[in-house]
This record gives structure tokens, C-alpha cells and sequence, in this order.
């Protein structure tokens, strides 16, 4: 039904997270991440609450098992529940519930961690992180390399209609936050094609919002 990864660039610091389900709108619900702190997605039987809540004991000191952890014994039905985080140290931590739907299979390695439900096979979640590990560039083009890998593996047992990809750096709102929410072709290709034409334009919004009179023109009719 669902299968993301959380991730950490260690050379820039940057958080960001990637997902895709067979449901519509899963980044709305399932992908949070804050600068500074760490990344996390939250799935199948969704609680949006959940991701905040980890952030939150993350920020206030906690690593990534501590706050997995601790947010278990706070949320409410987390025998349905299932949350994936990484943290400023790249520690990973997952939590998967045995009320929640299909058959969990989870990887993690340092700085990344990936799971899903429903899946092709058991494989698709080592694929994922295989697939961040072994990519280069700006995170933003490894979670799309590991999400690619993922499908590549097999991805869900049956089609997937939405995905989202959420990044974040020094500043207090996301630099990236891509969604499909539904189409009947691949939603990781359409997340990756908003990716290509948003990853040249993303330091300028960033500019953009801290100071406008430094900011470059958009390029188009009547800004030029």
C-alpha cells in the first residue's frame, strides 16, 4: 500500500523524505520533516499527528530510537501504526505495528531508513536504501534514485497512484515539497519530473523569501 524512506545528507545536513502509496494524496498525510532536526514518515494506518509529535521529541533533545521510542507510549492506537525517522546524527529508527495492514518489511543503514506494506516483495525496502546509498548529487536526485530503485524492485504488489518528496535545509519551511497526489501513470516519474524543473529554481525562491532585492527575476513575460 505504501513505501517511503527518511534520509540525512551528511555533507550538507539537509533532511528529506520520499513516498509513494497506492492512495491518493500520501505526502499529505505521511511526510514531515523540520531543519535541524530530522525526517519522518508516518503510514499505513496513517496518524498524521504522529509526525510532528517525533519531531518534537527530537527537537527537544531526543535521537531517533529515543523519540520512535517515546512517541510510542503517547499515541493512541499504535498497534496500527507505522513511523519511520532519522535524526541530526543520522540515526534511524522505525516502528511498525502488528495491527497494521499487509506484511511490513523495513532497511536501514546510516543516515537512511525505508519501509512499506503491500509490497511486491521483501526486497523493495533494501533496494530503496541501496539505492540512496549508492547515489550521488543533492539528496533531492538520491531519494528520487531510491524511490526509482524501489519501483524497480517491485515496488507495491499493485499499482501506485500517488508520491511526494519533502526537503529541508536552514530555513524554517521546506526548500522542496513535490506531490502528486493521483494519476493513473507513475507518480515517482511525475515527482521526479517536478523535480528536474523545481532543483535549478530552488536557491532563488530560497533567496527570494530571506531578501527580494537580491533575488533574481523569474524569467517570465513581464520579469525579464
Amino acid at each position: 500500500m505504501t513505501f517511503s524512506l527518511v534520509a540525512r545528507c551528511a555533507e550538507t545536513g539537509m533532511f528529506g523524505l520520499a513516498i509513494s502509496s497506492s492512495s491518493p494524496a500520501v505526502a499529505a498525510r505521511c511526510s514531515f520533516a523540520r531543519a535541524g532536526v530530522g525526517a519522518v514518515a508516518s503510514q499505513n494506518v496513517t496518524d498524521p499527528s504522529l509526525g510532528p509529535l517525533t519531531l518534537d521529541l527530537m527537537e527537544r533533545g531526543k535521537t531517533a530510537p529515543q523519540a520512535i521510542e517515546a512517541m510510542t507510549t503517547k499515541a493512541k492506537f499504535i498497534e496500527y501504526r507505522q513511523v519511520l525517522a532519522v535524526d541530526t546524527a543520522g540515526r534511524t529508527a522505525i516502528h511498525s505495528g502488528p495491527n497494521s495492514l499487509g506484511i511490513w518489511t523495513q532497511a536501514q543503514a546510516e543516515n537512511v531508513a525505508s519501509g512499506g506494506n503491500l509490497l511486491a516483495n521483501d526486497g523493495v525496502p533494501q533496494a530503496i536504501v541501496d539505492g540512496f546509498l549508492s547515489a550521488s548529487g543533492h539528496i533531492g536526485d538520491r531519494l528520487i534514485a531510491a524511490m526509482r530503485a524501489g519501483l524497480a524492485a517491485g515496488g507495491e504488489a499493485g499499482p501506485v497512484h500517488s508520491a511526494g518528496m519533502k526537503i529541508v535545509d536552514k530555513v524554517s519551511w521546506p526548500v522542496a515539497d513535490l506531490r502528486c497526489d493521483w494519476t493513473e501513470d507513475c507518480p515517482i516519474e511525475a515527482i521526479a519530473t517536478a523535480w528536474d524543473i523545481y532543483k535549478p529554481q530552488l536557491d532563488a525562491y530560497v533567496q527570494r523569501a530571506l531578501d527580494p532585492r537580491e533575488a533574481p527575476s523569474y524569467g517570465v513575460p513581464g520579469d525579464e
